[in-house]
């Protein structure tokens, strides 16, 4: 059969086989599939076939595009499973607070942190939103990412949430990157409610929750469960709810004291816990034991300066599946660059470049449910691939602080030329 694109002299192409019905878990971790001197093949922005360059020719016609990777390493476009996408209000002027070693939730009480970017976001416009949003995801094109999960949770008004879930909507119709929206109003408690959190939690249940369901904004919902922010029964109350009016369930646990995110998370079959720094022994086991993935945040803790990062090594022995993210948003962790995750998973939490790849693609599609058509290069699925100027796999994790990222192809078609943007052109 003609391709419709054709990429031949592949260096080295790596991608994970056979996981698209479940996530890489434990030992298994960054099993992969490589080919040396290949040739992959598109056919209406789907994978055609893929192997060895002798094979190529079958798929070659004269319609046929041909590009020449010129030895260079071909891997699949990232899957970033959480970040907060949608917001107003960058806080770079907390730098100098984290630096005079105020922890974070001493930020957060101060009026500063998350609140700070509430208000900005409460009296941003949709049409601003959606603006900083598309530049966001240019950002993440360019390095690579081809999906991605977006919260809300800087509005923490029925109004304001629903505003975001709306530019992301928009953000996902007008950009390339696809984008699976998750409803996060449980961010945290909003001055007005300071000294009812109780009544918050009202609010959500009873009013934001069947707003964002009847508008179909979001496919889940995740809370922030953490001492000072919610507490366990809090976000118990909220995710049930949730799971009532349809929505996967997914949640911050564990970040900052062990509160029993990652046991609520297996309580209540989430489809993830992120963070978990502070996951206990019991926490992690209970989260293998019932197929919770752990998303685990590497650049967040270092921008945070923190002592430890996950136990990702206790995580995989339980037989955990892991997946990474870059946990983009304004304050703890400003980066849209999944490439300086790589880089962290193996500075910071021990993962190799193979099992960092497999994190970052296949496990972060099944994060946000979307692993039947992401996440790995295999035919029949979407021909969302980069072209790396790397000769391997390994070189893009360890060379880092710069943007490998050469060519970026989204469902067949070149949105990211030379490290350029292109998809104005298609």
């Amino acid at each position: 059969m003609q391709a419709d694109l054709l990429i031949v002299n592949i260096g080295e192409l790596a991608t994970t086989v056979g996981h698209s019905d479940r996530p890489q878990c434990g030992s298994e971790l960054g099993k992969l599939a490589i080919y040396q001197d290949s040739f992959l093949a598109v056919k209406a922005g789907r994978i055609l076939a893929l192997g060895p360059m002798a094979e190529s020719e079958q798929y070659r016609g004269p319609d046929t595009e041909v590009i020449d990777a010129e030895g260079k390493a071909v891997l699949p476009g990232f899957v970033d499973p959480h970040t907060h996408l949608v917001f107003d209000g960058w806080r770079e002027r907390e730098l100098a607070m984290k630096l005079a070693g105020k922890p974070y939730l001493e930020i957060l009480a101060a009026g500063y942190g998350i609140l700070s970017t509430v208000r900005a976001t409460r009296q941003a416009s949709l049409e601003l939103l959606v603006q900083d949003a598309k530049q966001s995801l240019d950002r993440m094109l360019l390095h690579g990412t081809t999906t991605v999960e977006a919260k809300s949770g800087y509005g923490l008004t029925t109004e304001s949430e629903l505003k975001q879930l709306q530019a992301a909507r928009q953000a996902d119709q007008e950009h390339p990157v696809d984008i699976v929206s998750t409803f996060l109003g449980a961010h945290a408690v909003p001055p007005e409610y300071k000294h009812d959190s109780e009544a918050f939690v009202d609010l959500l249940i009873e009013e934001m929750l069947p707003a964002v369901a009847a508008q179909d904004l979001a496919t889940f919902c995740d809370v922030f469960c953490e001492q000072g922010v919610f507490s366990i029964e809090q976000s118990r109350r909220i995710l049930q709810a949730a799971k009532k009016h349809g929505f996967k369930l997914k949640l911050h646990a564990d970040e900052i004291v062990a509160l029993g995110g990652a046991e609520l998370a297996a309580e209540l079959g989430a489809t993830s816990a992120d963070h978990l720094l502070q996951a206990s022994p019991a926490g992690i086991k209970a989260m293998a034991d019932t197929g919770v993935i752990a998303v685990l945040l590497p650049a967040t803790s270092f921008t945070l300066r923190s002592a430890k990062g996950a136990d990702a090594a206790a995580m995989l022995e339980a037989g955990c599946a892991i997946a990474l993210a870059t946990d983009f948003n304004p304050g703890t962790c400003p980066t849209e660059s999944m490439q300086i995750v790589q880089t962290m998973a193996w500075q910071v939490l021990g993962l190799t470049p193979a099992q960092a790849l497999a994190a970052s693609t296949i496990n972060s599609a099944h994060a946000i449910g979307v692993a039947n058509e992401v996440g790995s290069l295999e035919v029949g699925k979407a021909a969302d691939f980069v072209i790396y100027d790397a000769p391997n796999l390994d070189f893009v994790a360890y060379h880092f602080g710069v943007n490998l990222a050469q060519h970026v192809f989204k469902h067949g078609r070149q949105v990211v030329r030379a490290g350029h943007l292109c998809y104005s052109e298609i």
